[in-house]
């Protein structure tokens, strides 16, 4: 008996590592164009990131801006690329992801360009010569970054197949995340030793590597290719499949493709309009992370985590780069729709932990089980919308899908400082503050997206099937 109960525990420690592990192995051996865009991805998310937290500094010391212009500029620049999305998401579904990447690149390649030479081209001041043509350099990078992005989860959905595109977004959220992350290295010494412009001109080189990784990895020959594999695949499963997306649009004049997504346009799709609006709630969490985590973490904490609050404002994009990945491998096969609930309200539920009050350790809980959370189902939004678009209109609907963080972002940013001065006010002693009841409506706004999508959960299922879905 006990001989039976072992090889019983080794079989199930078997199926479990199998389980984790298979899903990387199937990412791993995809196309040549998913490695491709896998990599311009982490150069551009690398180059954004870096670029977005010297921006107020740049325009302090060398715009000649005060602190609350500077912090416009930046708000003009993350606010206008999620717009952009809005509008310029269609562009890979007209020409292609390989083209609307180095179409987007070339614009924020220009653009960084601009942003990087303009104090030594015009005059320092409000709105005087330098601030026109670092705003100009901007506008770039808006244009390039909201084609990128919907460009970029297109490219996924074209190069994976029902068995590998859970792991296909989950390792491009992660490598945002990465992107994010790695500046912290790689800036200072650059900065130390070249100044903020010279830092700079290493991310406009870095700009001109990614675009030569896409020209050289993803080819034309390798973007057929890519998707070619991904449908075969598909067959092999079963897994119903629709050919040559693109010969539909392909052969329309410019008028027709215009009638057509008029016709077909995301915003007249109830259940998709529905199911991105209902994540706001839990989407002001991601705000909270510099709105109000950086002044929590100084003013209601003593000691360790007061001196050294960047670390605790700046450990969710390191966990997600590490959880995305390892859980989606868990989940991979586990219901799309339901994953968004149970993620949604594994990231909302520790919130009313930080109500207990300010302590390393429930900190340390919430941060860990929140990322744990986002880990469940960022990556599966990005799947869904994806899925859900119809044939020939991936683009704009991950463009638009990205509209309600815009004004997540708004919302948040309008209420967030009433609550910090209320609750959690600066020169003030923590056993003063009362940030217990901060957390709690905050938990309480963040819950509310779990409990939207178990309301509409038979409406968003009716008549739909996932890839994976349609593979079982």
């Amino acid at each position: 008996m006990e001989e039976k109960d072992k090889n019983d525990n080794e079989f199930q420690w078997g199926k479990i590592i199998k389980e984790l592990v298979q899903p990387f192995v199937d990412l791993f051996h995809t196309s040549r164009a998913l490695f491709g865009l896998n990599l311009s991805y982490v150069l551009e998310g690398l180059t954004y990131f870096g670029v977005v937290g010297l921006l107020a500094i740049f325009f302090n010391e060398f715009i000649g801006l005060d602190d609350i212009k500077a912090g416009q500029m930046v708000g003009f620049l993350t606010a206008g690329i999620t717009l952009a999305m809005l509008f310029l998401g269609a562009t890979v579904d007209w020409v292609g992801v390989r083209k609307a990447i180095l179409i987007a690149l070339s614009f924020m390649l220009a653009g960084r360009i601009l942003l990087t030479i303009s104090p030594a081209l015009g005059v320092p001041g409000l709105w005087q010569s330098a601030h026109w043509i670092a705003t100009l350099g901007i506008v770039g990078i808006i244009i390039g970054n909201g084609i990128y992005q919907p460009a970029a989860y297109a490219g996924v959905k074209k190069f994976t197949s029902a068995k590998t595109s859970a792991m296909g977004y989950a390792m491009l959220y992660a490598l945002m995340n990465l992107g994010g992350f790695l500046p912290g290295l790689i800036s200072p010494p650059l900065r130390r030793a070249f100044t903020i412009t010279g830092v700079f001109w290493v991310y406009v080189i870095l700009t001109v590597v990614g675009m030569i990784v896409v020209a050289l990895i993803i080819t034309r020959k390798a973007e057929k290719e890519a998707i070619e594999e991904a449908l075969a695949e598909d067959r092999a499963l079963g897994t119903p499949v629709i050919d040559d997306e693109e010969d539909e649009l392909s052969g329309m004049t410019f008028k027709e493709k215009a009638s057509f997504y008029m016709r077909n346009f995301p915003l007249r799709d109830m259940r998709f309009l529905y199911f991105i609006f209902i994540l706001i709630p839990v989407q002001t969490l991601f705000a909270h992370n510099w709105l109000t985590l950086p002044q929590y973490t100084s003013r209601a904490f003593e000691g360790f985590v007061s001196r050294n609050f960047e670390f605790f404002v700046n450990l969710n994009p390191i966990l997600i780069f590490i959880l995305a990945p390892i859980v989606t491998a868990f989940t991979a096969r586990r219901n799309t729709y339901n994953m968004m609930i149970i993620g949604t309200f594994i990231m909302g539920f520790p919130t009313f932990i930080l109500a207990f009050g300010p302590n390393i350790y429930t900190l340390m809980i919430y941060l860990v089980i929140m990322t744990i959370g986002e880990a469940m189902w960022q990556p599966r939004f990005l799947q869904w919308v994806a899925e859900i678009a119809p044939k020939n209109m991936t683009g704009i609907y991950m463009g638009i899908g990205q509209f309600p963080w815009f004004l997540t972002k708004i919302i948040t940013a309008l209420y967030s400082g009433w609550f910090l001065m209320r609750y959690c006010p600066a020169d003030t002693p923590p056993s003063e503050m009362n940030t217990e009841v901060m957390w709690l409506i905050y938990g309480l706004i963040a819950i509310s997206s779990s409990f939207g999508l178990i309301l509409a959960r038979k409406w968003m299922l009716k008549g739909f099937k996932t890839k994976h879905e349609a593979n079982k």
